[in-house]
């Protein structure tokens, strides 16, 4: 929570700091505002006008629950759940995805994605990192959204709202609360620098909450007397070391605690209609502990992130491990609960995306750290299988209404040439930037660049 006072009151000096500058519930470290403020790229002209929402299904969706169902193999190995017949002529999705199946036009489903880590701790930080990380040990690569950032710039440079997002929620089935941690992992920055790192509004408490200022009632709107504020709190601070470019702290900075990134991501300020579309939280999700689902919001605070000027937002949704022991469910409860829940909120949010005219403008990408085996286990579950995964997209200018790859008969491996999680990665980052640009552009660092530029993207894709 970042807190900023405006009393006299007296205060041991560490005590005064701790109080007026509390930014750890958003997920960055020491960092001050005018810092992130200002870490921004030295031209941004080769960004395109394109946001990115990545749904990371974490755990590890089927392919053959979700959009590859195979009713044709042995029981063993066909969806559990069936099949549900699509927009597409000829083309299935699993039975629990029957919201999506009506709006397969709009979304191009890659059946022959996979990669090489099959554990999940890596799996999560290989495909997080765009495969910065081949192996997903956590000691290079950075996150997508941190790259992004790093050749973007930290903040927008009009809303100042943080262009890397990341939308969790506050977890407490233990299951869910492991593979939260691996998300942030394979978030980070790393050697990008931490002033990259995501902006997580509400991992454990109320988002508003995370950005209050703690100010009289009656100056709250006034911007001048706010900005005295700030400036009176600067003198107080100003023997303070930790706290670096407290004079830098301007009317962006103000802008980002009380306009854009607060009314972002308070949907109380949403059409109230729209907001019961996207609703989820009738479902209750877990396994050992449940919780209301927060899909339908996190995806509608998605789009309004996107539509404040943030690029890239990932949005968690946990539970997939659907191995049928002792901390995960089967394939049948699982889906019945969490692929319902990605159904509607995916749903509502590719209606609301086009209703508004962003479709050209937001790509979606669903996956997840791996696939599951092709055989149903003795308990009803499928276990890790990275040979083959669940990779889908929708908008974002792209070239939609087709079924990408194909996978065996077996759905355990592609059959025609695989997409990696490096195609996934040029993909996203030649749908955000325009390469030829770029090239132009000075101050970028060697490497950052020629990872961009020598990018292979889905060709089929590609407009």
């Amino acid at each position: 929570m970042l807190r900023i006072y405006t009393g006299n009151g007296k205060q041991d000096v560490k005590d005064s700091r701790r109080d007026f500058l509390q930014i750890g519930s958003l997920m960055l470290g020491s960092l001050t505002l005018p810092q992130l403020l200002h870490a921004r790229a030295e031209n941004v002209n080769f960004v395109k006008d394109k946001s990115v929402v990545l749904l990371y299904l974490s755990g590890g969706a089927s392919q053959i629950e979700t959009f590859d169902p195979k009713m044709a193999a042995p029981a063993e190995i066909r969806s559990v759940n069936g099949e549900v017949s699509t927009s597409l002529p000829g083309v299935t999705f699993g039975a629990t995805l029957q919201k999506l199946a009506r709006r397969a036009r709009q979304m191009s489903v890659i059946r022959s994605h996979n990669h090489s880590v099959g554990a999940h701790e890596q799996a999560h930080v290989h495909v997080l990192t765009g495969g910065t990380d081949p192996s997903g040990g956590g000691k290079t690569g950075f996150g997508m959204g941190a790259l992004y950032a790093r050749l973007r710039g930290a903040n927008h440079p009009e809303t100042g709202i943080p262009t890397n997002c990341l939308l969790t929620a506050p977890e407490i089935d233990g299951q869910y609360r492991k593979e939260l941690a691996r998300v942030r992992k394979g978030s980070r920055p790393l050697e990008l620098g931490a002033s990259y790192a995501p902006f997580e509004p509400g991992g454990n408490s109320s988002a508003l909450n995370n950005m209050k200022l703690t100010l009289q009632a009656q100056r709250f709107d006034d911007r001048r007397s706010l900005l005295t504020s700030l400036d009176s709190w600067k003198r107080r601070v100003d023997g303070l070391r930790q706290v670096q470019g407290v004079d830098r702290f301007n009317q962006q900075a103000v802008d980002l605690l009380t306009g854009g990134a607060v009314d972002a991501i308070d949907l109380t300020r949403e059409d109230p209609a729209v907001l019961a579309k996207y609703d989820t939280s009738e479902m209750r999700i877990g396994f050992k502990q449940f919780r209301p689902s927060m899909l339908g919001h996190k995806m509608l605070m998605a789009r309004r992130l996107c539509e404040a000027g943030a690029g890239f937002v990932t949005v968690h949704s946990a539970g997939w491990d659907m191995h049928a022991d002792g901390n995960n469910p089967g394939m049948q409860q699982g889906m019945a609960m969490l692929g319902t829940t990605m159904d509607h909120a995916v749903s509502a949010f590719l209606d609301d995306v086009a209703a508004r005219g962003l479709s050209e403008k937001i790509l979606l990408v669903i996956t997840g750290d791996f696939g599951r085996t092709p055989r149903v286990n003795k308990k009803g579950g499928r276990d890790h299988w990275a040979k083959l995964g669940t990779l889908a997209f929708a908008g974002g200018g792209l070239n939609m209404g087709q079924v990408i790859g194909q996978s065996d008969r077996q759905a355990a491996q592609p059959m025609t040439s695989p997409y990696t999680t490096s195609h996934l990665m040029g993909t996203i980052m030649q749908t955000l930037f325009d390469v030829g640009k770029m090239r132009l552009v000075s101050g970028i660092p060697p490497q950052i660049r020629r990872l961009v530029e020598e990018s292979v993207s889905i060709p089929e894709l590609m407009p």
